[in-house]
């Protein structure tokens, strides 16, 4: 047995803090108030859809959360993943049996202590089926997860879980999980007050009734317009916590938003209108930052649905997009060609796979695609391929589509109609499997392991395998790949399992993401990484 912590460099035990000179107040124009406060206000590209840590999934949520809740491990702010509520850890030498020792100073925002039980219960309502975790799947390497969460009649205190004593905390696995700490760093496996959702239900979430264990408490939440969240005075390293309020504005329009940076009404965007990235470096220099960032933009193909059921159809639509014109004259170079769906650079997958088209000129892509197209019913003589494609509306997403829209009308005669609505009614329609035809859809990594893209494909992950791609071939290679313990062997079927994707194509790898971010001069702190993780109890504000 070894006691554990983390830092970026190894394994070792270590104490989170976070050290900020406390600022004086600034007042803009969204919320009036108090003058003593220090106020952030914090562009993000959409409104949260659920602020249940167990029901979340999009990276506005993600953000949210991570200043409301407090995990056993959480993400620093360069994303390297470091102790939480969690001090230290024991890992059984059979890597199957993890054992948490808490913190004692942990506490709820009603003041009530954060106790190994409260994981226990959330780690448990996680699983039940009632709850509709999208990310449930995630945590089956926990024994008896899989069981509880696909039957209903399963015992939730059959789950792997238990707390000996106040402070500690033992999970049991299936099997070992190489990436396990990280799964516990991500906002389903926050702790949820149980008095708090047993007592208000659903609305547990609501401001004012949220029981938090988070730097910040919920204050406000107006849809459209803002979620307001206040410095948790119970939270114990709120002493470090320099930032007393933080405004979340959702912003759907980029340029309006960058304009609002510009005249000094936010502190930070999580986005900009890429075409306007030189122009915007020009005028506000470093405060413009693109950083590398472990994400893929991509089309999802409703293959459940004909015609695009039939695999010659969507892979003559992904032959014949210009991935290097996207890059170029769509996102200014801020977003990389994808031919694959997993990002280079993953330390433990040196070779991700790409489209075999890759290689060949747009010319030949899009003759062969003609012929695939011919081959399936459609084309000069024969009925139109009408094809709906939907998106979530930012203006970088609505240039990309039109431009997607022009390459299949010139290139192969596809009459497209465009649809676009919100960021949250555009992800719920997916999640929900609601009709569509072909959908943008965009996935960051929670943790660098190639799983973390490829789960997305199986059929056990409904939530997320937006294109209701069902491949035994597939789910059997992640079945093993789970169960592998040789780092290389466990490489050798990700690759497997990568390249039926790329064959079936349920999806059409794009682009792979940047971080692009406005960043004020007076906001420290603010360190754009490969997860996104930016928790604001990190940040300062200088005047």
């Amino acid at each position: 047995m070894s006691r554990r912590g983390l830092d970026r460099s190894g394994v070792r035990r270590a104490r989170l803090m976070s050290a900020a000179a406390a600022c004086a107040a600034l007042l803009f124009w969204a919320v009036p108030l108090a003058s003593a406060e220090t106020v952030y206000y914090r562009g993000v590209d959409g409104d949260p859809e659920t602020l249940d840590p167990h029901k979340s999934s999009h990276t506005t949520e993600a953000q949210i959360i991570r200043d409301l809740f407090e995990g056993l491990l959480i993400h620093d702010a360069r994303g390297q993943l470091v102790p939480g509520v969690a001090n230290s850890w024991d890992v059984s030498t059979d890597g199957k049996t993890y054992t948490f020792h808490l913190r004692s100073d942990a506490r709820w925002s009603n003041g009530a202590s954060v106790r190994a039980s409260d994981f226990v219960s959330s780690l448990r309502r996680l699983l039940t089926p009632a709850t509709a975790a999208k990310y449930a799947s995630l945590y089956y390497p926990i024994w008896n997860a899989e069981k509880i969460h696909k039957d209903p009649s399963g015992r939730p205190e059959d789950l792997g879980v238990e707390a000996p004593e106040e402070y500690t905390l033992v999970i049991r696995l299936e099997r070992p999980t190489p990436y396990f700490l990280e799964l516990l760093a991500l906002q389903p496996a926050s702790p949820v007050n149980p008095d708090n959702v047993l007592a208000a239900g659903k609305d547990f979430v609501r401001p004012g009734v949220l029981v938090s264990n988070g730097a910040y408490t919920l204050s406000e939440s107006t849809p459209g317009h803002h979620i307001i969240l206040k410095k948790n005075p119970h939270f114990h390293d709120s002493s470090y916590v320099s930032i007393d309020t933080v405004v979340y504005q959702p912003l759907g329009d980029l340029a309006a938003a960058a304009r609002r940076f510009m005249a000094g009404e936010l502190h930070s965007t999580n986005d900009f209108p890429a075409a306007q990235h030189r122009e915007l470096k020009a005028k506000l220099g470093d405060q413009v930052v693109v950083s590398p960032y472990l994400g893929t933009y991509y089309l999802a193909f409703n293959t459940a649905k004909p015609p695009f059921s039939d695999p010659r159809i969507r892979t003559a639509l992904s032959m014949v997009i210009d991935r290097e014109f996207l890059s170029e004259a769509i996102w200014s170079g801020t977003m990389l060609p994808a031919y694959g769906f997993i990002p280079p650079g993953l330390s433990n997958y040196a070779n991700p796979a790409e489209a075999q088209f890759k290689n060949l000129s747009l010319i030949e892509r899009e003759e062969a695609a003609k012929r695939l197209l011919l081959d399936a019913g459609y084309g000069p003589g024969l009925a139109p391929l009408k094809v709906e494609l939907r998106y979530n509306t930012t203006d970088n997403n609505r240039h990309t589509m039109v431009a997607i829209a022009d390459m299949w009308k010139r290139a192969l005669g596809v009459e497209t109609m465009l649809a676009n609505v919100d960021s949250k009614t555009h992800f719920a329609l997916l999640r929900d499997r609601a009709d569509f035809d072909v959908a943008r859809g965009g996935w960051i990594a929670d943790y660098p392991d190639p799983q973390n893209f490829l789960f997305l494909f199986q059929s056990s992950s409904p939530g997320f395998n937006y294109a209701r791609y069902a491949s035994r071939e597939f789910d059997d290679l992640m079945s093993g790949a789970a169960s592998e313990l040789r780092p290389a062997e466990r490489a050798k079927l990700f690759r497997q399992a990568d390249s039926l994707i790329l064959r079936d194509v349920p999806y059409a790898p794009l682009l792979f993401y940047s971080n692009r971010n406005l960043i004020s001069h007076k906001l420290k702190n603010f360190h754009p990484n490969l997860l996104g993780a930016n928790a604001t109890r990190f940040m300062s504000l200088l005047p």
